[in-house]
């Protein structure tokens, strides 16, 4: 069984009268890929800061490999931080900037010269040792701020935010060089960010979080097809949210109508949250469909045409590879294991 390499326990932090994290409690695997998730303002960073020893929590424990950490210094422990803004030194060349540490470190010069044509070769920057910073693009930075936290060998890497300043392209293929190192390298990365595609496609486990505290954690399917509450379906991926009566096990109303679903556990008659996604409606003929609608918009997104549908007294988002015209009526219909059901009690976190 994977053991946690870091614990954080009950973690609360205010800045002034305002609290930033509640009660925060993550455990963290040894050789997993984390990711904290969410908007602006909702604790990641300061969790992460937190972790890294570079701000202190009010309350809580940071354990790491079983020992609290929390009033260890930065540079004591085996964590290394790569920021948004890769904090390069720009008087240094792509070798000297990899080097630093382990120069700080006294380490001889010929294990300094091995360890850093190590890093060079891991991150595909091998012949670039004399290269000025200032001459690299976006993502060669990017690359060589991995490096530079990498040769010193932590047993975690702290990235926040890294991929921001970039462009949409080179973001994607570093999203997928970023997995590649981790998987290679075996160790544990915790990841900050807001864009739900990042977390997506690099995480083994996602924490969303809003307002300092956990609206849940899980692997990434689980997030993406079972969300907890309508703050996750929103902010993972767009969602049809309706209101809906739970009558029974395996059935469900919403839109007037009677569904099956695979949802269990609610209590007779109970009014509940209803999500559908919008690649999970099937558009079929208006007079077969379990529901009609009035396509009002078309929006070609390169892999799939998303429209919005007006019937049974709501606006619908679908998303289906084939286009159809707008003011056309459609039927749509919507499987039993496409329908995920929430508890009310959920709406407002």
């Amino acid at each position: 069984m994977t053991k946690n390499i870091i614990e954080l326990k009950g973690i609360t932090k205010h800045y002034g009268d305002t609290i930033v994290l509640n009660n925060l409690s993550i455990n963290i695997k040894s050789n997993e890929f984390l990711t904290l998730l969410g908007p602006s303002g909702c604790g990641k960073t300061t969790t992460l800061n937190i972790i890294a020893g570079f701000e202190t929590s009010d309350s809580g424990e940071v354990i790491f490999k079983g020992n609290d950490i929390s009033n260890t210094p930065p540079n004591e422990r085996q964590l290394n931080t790569v920021f948004q803004k890769y904090a390069l030194f720009p008087h240094m060349d792509v070798y000297e900037n990899i080097a630093f540490g382990l120069k700080i470190k006294k380490l001889p010069n010929d294990t300094i010269d091995i360890k850093v044509q190590e890093m060079l070769t891991l991150v595909s920057l091998s012949g670039f040792e004399k290269r000025n910073i200032q001459s690299l693009s976006g993502g060669q930075q990017q690359r060589v701020a991995i490096a530079r936290a990498l040769v010193n060998e932590p047993e975690v890497l702290l990235l926040d935010e890294p991929l921001g300043s970039l462009d949409l392209k080179l973001r994607k293929e570093m999203q997928l060089e970023l997995k590649s190192i981790q998987q290679r390298l075996g160790i544990t990365f915790i990841f900050v960010t807001h864009d739900q595609e990042e977390a997506l496609t690099m995480s083994d486990t996602i924490v969303v979080m809003n307002k300092g505290g956990i609206q849940q954690m899980g692997s990434p399917e689980d997030i993406y097809n079972e969300p907890a509450n309508s703050f996750v379906a929103n902010f993972i991926g767009e969602s049809n949210i309706l209101d809906g009566i739970m009558v029974e096990d395996l059935k469900v109303i919403f839109c007037t109508k009677e569904f099956n679903c695979v949802d269990r556990g609610f209590n007779p008659n109970e009014k509940i949250d209803v999500v559908i996604r919008p690649e999970d409606i099937k558009i079929v003929s208006s007079k077969k469909g379990m529901l009609q609608g009035t396509v009002r918009s078309v929006i070609f997104k390169g892999v799939h045409y998303e429209m919005i549908v007006e019937g049974n007294n709501r606006s619908w988002i679908i998303q289906n590879t084939k286009c159809h015209d707008v003011d056309s009526i459609i039927g749509l219909d919507i499987y039993p294991e496409d329908i995920h059901i929430m508890r009310k009690v959920a709406r407002n976190e």
